[in-house]
């Protein structure tokens, strides 16, 4: 089967430093008027972020039941351009694009074809269990490093 045909894994899967995450418009994500409810884009982005993870070696559960800690949103900018619509393919299109020592910074958009539906950029610190911010586990920061988009 030629790969461009091929179905897109249930996790998504890494073109170059992006990472593709499919999602279909369930009637559950609609609103009254028959488009995406705006905070289903958030629940998008936020699978589409935790699949991009696990699919780079990041093992967040086992950091979790370590004691070591967990991500938390620290800050989140988004725009919304175009509505999706029920049965709508869409893709979360996610690229870390700043690596510190206790955050990454993943900017994101969702996509229909070729058209962009919202666009966010999303800070999420990891924290230890007491809340407070912490250094990411040892070798993240390699892999979050090999990760870095390089394009415009």
């Amino acid at each position: 089967m030629d790969a461009t045909l091929e179905p897109m894994p249930l996790e998504g899967r890494f073109a170059d430093r992006e990472h593709l995450f499919p999602v279909r418009v369930y009637f559950e994500d609609t609103d009254l008027s028959g488009v995406v409810y705006h905070a289903n884009y958030l629940r998008y982005m936020e699978r589409a972020r935790s699949a991009m993870l696990r699919a780079a070696g990041i093992d967040q559960r086992a950091a979790h039941e370590a004691g070591e800690g967990a991500y938390a949103i620290r800050d989140l900018a988004i725009r919304y351009s175009a509505p999706a619509r029920l049965d709508d393919t869409l893709t979360v299109v996610s690229r870390l694009i700043q690596v510190r020592a206790a955050s990454v910074v993943i900017h994101q958009r969702v996509m229909r074809d070729t058209v962009q539906l919202t666009d966010a950029t999303v800070e999420a610190a990891f924290v230890a269990p007491s809340g407070r911010p912490r250094r990411q586990p040892d070798g993240w920061a390699c892999i979050f490093e090999r990760l870095i988009w390089q394009g415009e």
